[in-house]
């Protein structure tokens, strides 16, 4: 496990809801518990905002999925050695332009187990020395092995919001 104060504060509540566990395990677990739980929905669910403003069951899914993209890009970045400071994204603008809500679970969640086991082989490919290694995105220093369990911890953070606040 990651020490947390090697954790840019802001992830921090994303590694904290992970537990205890190796980075390749816990990158299995979690995509592995996150397909289980959103195979179980169906698409009237996934359609589902439990407030006006905020995104669906499918556009968290999808955004998982951009998300983890764009982490595995930096940690691949930056475990290869390269030093270019990496510019942040914004979630917000990328939700409605991937248009979710168009597209079955199916369709989301197997983009998101083909995006996960990318991941998986990044993170078990890399060297104990290469997720040493840091870099800037978003204008904070991280390494990349905290951006490995950021990816996994951010997914359990959403999983737990749905559970939370998307229950009829």
């Amino acid at each position: 496990m990651i020490d947390i104060q090697k954790v840019p504060e802001f992830y921090r509540v994303y590694v904290q809801a992970l537990g205890e566990g190796e980075l390749v395990p816990l990158l299995l677990k979690t995509g592995d518990d996150f397909i289980t739980f959103c195979r179980e929905l169906t698409e009237q669910q996934g359609l589902y905002r439990y407030a006006e403003g905020k995104w669906s069951i499918k556009d968290i899914i999808l955004h998982a999925t951009d998300s983890e993209r764009i982490f595995a890009y930096r940690a691949l970045r930056f475990g290869r050695g390269d030093a270019t400071e990496l510019t942040g994204f914004e979630q917000n603008d990328y939700v409605p332009e991937a248009n979710a809500d168009a597209r079955s679970i199916h369709s989301l969640l197997t983009e998101f187990t083909n995006v996960r086991a990318a991941s998986v082989d990044l993170f078990a490919s890399l060297s104990s020395e290469q997720r040493q290694k840091e870099g800037i995105a978003n204008g904070t220093k991280i390494s990349v092995e905290a951006i490995g369990y950021i990816i996994s911890g951010h997914l359990v953070h959403h999983m737990n919001i749905i559970k939370e606040r998307y229950s009829k």
